[in-house]
């Protein structure tokens, strides 16, 4: 399926390009082998073939989301640079 020098300016204008004469033609010649290509793998028999999302299984591998308490207050505030009632102090930012 040859791309006329029309079509290859229309993709290229999509593509926001400035082609020459010389890359029109190189790049028509490279995008009709692409679509040779796809047309071959359309051409394919794929009614037995699972469709798929990925080739590997893929799962989750994080933990579960729980709550829990995994240190007290006072455990975290211990090394403060400022601490009151029991929370964190930082400076004012305006």
């Amino acid at each position: 399926m040859a791309l006329t020098g029309k079509e290859v300016e229309h993709v290229a204008m999509l593509a926001r390009l400035k082609l020459s004469e010389e890359d029109q033609k190189k790049f028509g010649e490279q995008l009709s082998a692409i679509l040779d290509y796809m047309k071959r793998l359309n051409d394919l028999d794929t009614e037995k073939v699972e469709p798929l999302a990925h080739v590997l299984p893929l799962h989750n591998v994080f933990r579960s989301d729980e709550a829990r308490q995994e240190f007290s207050r006072e455990e975290m505030l211990a090394n403060a640079p400022l601490e009151e009632s029991g929370l964190f102090k930082v400076p004012k930012i305006m």
